[in-house]
């Protein structure tokens, strides 16, 4: 009875598989197929631009930029597909093929829903048709989700290779940005009083919406892209152009140089007691670098507007009185220029602080701008030391009291500096001092002293301060010596080639930093005769105190 029965059942079974055979191979699993990958497609987007994305997190309130699409974005885009690939083919087999087209054919109706037109064409698609159906239907589901799910496994590992990829190329970029910052000496420091802090990192403004990134570099936010909260795009790299943005301090919120982040920046400041002359050094040093670059031995710019307006502002009140008061107001904002020679260029700061910051340990300890400094200028007002006034003669001692000399002499600033300057640097022994001395148009009619020759380390030795001499050599890497005349360089009628010789001292400190400017520098450390007779040539000019 059992082989009978086996006998009755197995065509049965037989005729089913091969129209379930039929069902998967001829129709459902192709359609699995297609409806699972279209779904998987649209499951990756929205495509159009605008539309909203519930997947996509609000940006935050820390940066305002959204979180870079391979950070967070393609996981969430890639599972969220996939998932809705594989719901889709599912949601098909149970409706139309389970709920429509299999009850159809299971109550004798066609799978359109028709009623069968005879008795015997309802018994067989209710025996022969439905159950092969739903076991193809079924099998074409199941084939459907294998193969979908080993080409989302493929396209899974190419998404993780895409991570990877970017996740090393953040840390490759960043190295890169820090190691040609390195070779280039680029070390970026605000310029603002009261801060002077390091500034490893900007923040950039949106140049759409003005919204503050502080963040802009390789990272969560974007490889070489960040996208503002505005919908801009912003470059996350000095390559892909990160310094033609509007650059601020992150620590005072005030505007940095345009380039400040791509160029050396040589810190200089000018050191020397009250009325000591360094206002007019450091105007007479500026118009120095701009009669070099009239000659076309340099480039020289303004590093913004607020600079161009401060030194156009001094040379105004040089040109209306001949002199420059005093400076006040505590901490010196840097003046900061771009000297350019061929394809080199540096960032120069010039600070000019008010005399009393070196009157005490204590004042000179709160220059922190001090800690940053490639190079020092010694502002030296020689007719302020003692045994210097001790050798003037009554008319000389005159002239030098109409000079208005520094109530601290060279010697006494550098013993009150040269302490502190060690403790805030650590690198006193690696630093150049250029020393100027200054007033030599008021030096230059003085009958007591002698003449300042080429060799003005000498000079000074002879006047009586060979002890400054000897320590300046001892304590710096090296030193070099000048005199100049500010006024002579300054004000209305200036002889250019006095202007020239002020901006020696600075155009030595940018040699050491390697611009190449060592060979517009003359021999010696200062000018010889002839200069001394062609000052005095302009006498009547330069009577009032430099």
């Amino acid at each position: 009875m059992s082989v009978n029965v086996m006998t009755a059942v197995f065509p049965v079974f037989g005729w089913t598989a091969l129209v379930a055979a039929g069902v998967c191979l001829g129709s459902a699993l192709w359609q699995f197929l297609w409806i699972g990958g279209s779904a998987v497609w649209r499951g990756l987007g929205p495509w159009q631009t605008g539309r909203a994305d519930h997947r996509v997190p609000l940006v935050g309130p820390g940066e305002p930029a959204h979180l870079g699409y391979w950070w967070r974005q393609l996981r969430v885009d890639a599972v969220s597909a996939a998932g809705y690939g594989m719901r889709v083919i599912w949601t098909a087999f149970s409706d139309p093929w389970l709920e429509r087209i299999t009850r159809n054919l299971f109550r004798g109706r066609r799978p359109s829903g028709k009623p069968g037109e005879m008795p015997a064409t309802r018994l067989l698609m209710m025996v022969f048709v439905a159950p092969g159906t739903v076991v193809g239907a079924f099998v074409a589901a199941v084939v459907a989700t294998v193969l979908l799910g080993a080409v989302l496994a493929v396209f899974a590992l190419l998404l993780a290779l895409v991570w990877l990829g970017c996740a090393a190329a953040v840390p490759v970029l960043r190295g890169v940005e820090r190691g040609w910052a390195l070779a280039r000496g680029i070390r970026v420091k605000c310029p603002y009083p009261g801060c002077y802090r390091p500034v490893p990192l900007a923040v950039h403004r949106c140049p759409n919406c003005r919204a503050p990134h502080g963040e802009l570099r390789p990272g969560r936010y974007g490889v070489l892209w960040h996208v503002c909260t505005c919908g801009h795009r912003l470059p996350a790299t000095r390559l892909a152009g990160r310094e033609r943005l509007t650059a601020l301090c992150p620590h005072c919120d005030r505007y940095l140089p345009e380039t400040v982040g791509t160029t050396r920046v040589v810190h200089a400041p000018l050191v020397g007691g009250t009325s000591s002359g360094k206002t007019m050094l450091m105007a007479a040093m500026v118009e120095g670098l701009h009669a070099w670059a009239r000659r076309g031995d340099l480039t020289v710019e303004y590093a913004s507007a607020d600079d161009r307006r401060a030194h156009v502002d001094l040379s105004q009140e040089l040109n209306s009185t001949g002199w420059a008061h005093a400076t006040t107001g505590g901490q010196p904002r840097a003046l900061m220029l771009t000297v350019s020679r061929g394809r080199r260029r540096r960032l120069l700061y010039l600070y000019d602080p008010m005399g009393e910051s070196v009157s005490d340990a204590e004042r000179v300890r709160a220059q922190q701008y001090l800690a940053h400094a490639d190079g020092v200028v010694l502002v030296a007002d020689v007719l302020a030391d003692p045994k210097v006034r001790g050798r003037l003669g009554a008319d000389d001692a005159a002239r030098a009291g109409a000079a208005r000399p520094s109530a601290q002499g060279p010697w006494e600033t550098y013993q009150r500096l040269t302490g502190e300057l060690a403790a805030l640097t650590g690198r006193r022994g690696r630093l150049s001092v250029a020393a100027v001395v200054t007033k030599r148009d008021v030096l230059d009619q003085l009958v007591s002293l002698p003449v300042p020759g080429a060799r003005i380390d000498g000079w000074l030795a002879e006047i009586g301060l060979g002890g400054l001499v000897r320590a300046l050599g001892h304590d710096f890497r090296a030193a070099r010596y000048w005199a100049v005349s500010a006024r002579a360089a300054t004000g209305t009628g200036p002889l250019e080639s006095e202007q020239r010789r002020a901006a020696e001292p600075v155009l030595w400190l940018l040699a050491a930093s390697g611009l190449g400017t060592g060979a517009l520098l003359g021999p010696g450390g200062a000018g010889g005769k002839e200069r001394r007779i062609r000052l005095r040539a302009n006498t009547e000019r330069e009577k009032s105190p430099a």
